[in-house]
């Protein structure tokens, strides 16, 4: 398995700040890619669909989220740093907490999937949102298929602890550097 590109998957539970240390990875000039199912789930809402339309078929909605990932990382260029708002595994880990069977297109997808680092930051203090729909137990046991999940395809999974923002952001920079 020899890794083709330079990008750097930041993933976690609900809750987990992501897209705080995407946001902040972004200001100090890095690529940063947003998650596709927020992206898809704004798409839709802007739509004027509901929450609870767009999440009706949650197996379709988990297709549809991947099939985003697919597109816009046949996009990226392979040599620049990149760091993706949850990668192709992801989706494996959602549709093994949903015990949705695996499709082809996901066994294609994390058979050709490289990444050099995934970053898995750990939780902090729950909260919802407009987009939110695991509780607590949920986000919890979510943390732990998404490790299995990485770890099953032999991808580095390296640990962020809870910690203020910059910190973390220090901890992604030194381990890529």
């Amino acid at each position: 398995m020899t890794n083709t590109n330079n990008w750097f998957v930041i993933t976690g539970g609900p809750s987990s700040g992501k897209s705080t240390t995407l946001a902040n990875l972004e200001k100090l000039g890095h690529m940063t890619v947003p998650e596709a199912a927020r992206v898809y789930i704004d798409q839709k809402l802007a739509a004027g669909k509901t929450l609870a339309e767009i999440r009706a078929n949650e197996a379709e909605f988990q297709n549809e989220v991947l099939l985003m990932k697919l597109a816009v990382e046949s996009e990226l260029p392979p040599h620049q740093t990149v760091f993706l708002d949850r990668g192709i595994h992801d989706s494996l880990a959602y549709n093994r907490l949903y015990n949705y069977p695996i499709n082809q297109t996901l066994q294609d997808a994390l058979k050709d999937s490289r990444y050099k680092a995934v970053f898995l930051l750990e939780m902090l203090d729950f909260e919802t949102d407009y987009a939110r729909t695991e509780n607590l137990e949920t986000a919890k046991r979510l943390e732990s298929l998404l490790e299995e999940a990485y770890t099953e395809y032999k991808l580095p999974v390296i640990r962020i602890p809870r910690a203020p923002v910059e910190e973390r952001v220090q901890l992604i920079l030194n381990a890529i550097h």
